[in-house]
């Protein structure tokens, strides 16, 4: 499990960004039109979820294309249905044991 993705999936503005993306590739300038950020920071924001591997970004001429590349996301929802699971059985084990015992 790549913990940057947690991290990335923090900060409330990068769901936003990964929302936005989910719709088609975009160009940075594209998104920033309707964010309250500087383009500087809405750049870096992207980097972030780049090195995450959530984002990937192509070059077309002078411009740069950013996608949504959803693998990640799959990974860290499969490990927290997993995590889940587990919980629900712990739960279920003490909330037996709490009723053989009254």
């Amino acid at each position: 499990m790549n913990n940057a993705v947690f991290v990335a999936l923090a900060d409330p503005t990068r769901r936003q960004l990964l929302e936005r993306l989910a719709m088609g590739p975009r160009t940075a300038t594209g998104i920033a039109v309707k964010f309250p950020v500087t383009r500087q920071a809405l750049v870096k924001h992207l980097g972030a979820l780049e090195k995450a591997g959530m984002v990937a970004k192509e070059r077309h001429g002078r411009e740069v294309h950013y996608r949504l590349e959803s693998a990640p996301l799959g990974e860290a929802s499969a490990w927290l249905t997993t995590l889940s699971a587990r919980w629900e059985q712990r739960l279920l084990r003490l909330k037996r044991y709490v009723e053989e015992e009254s």
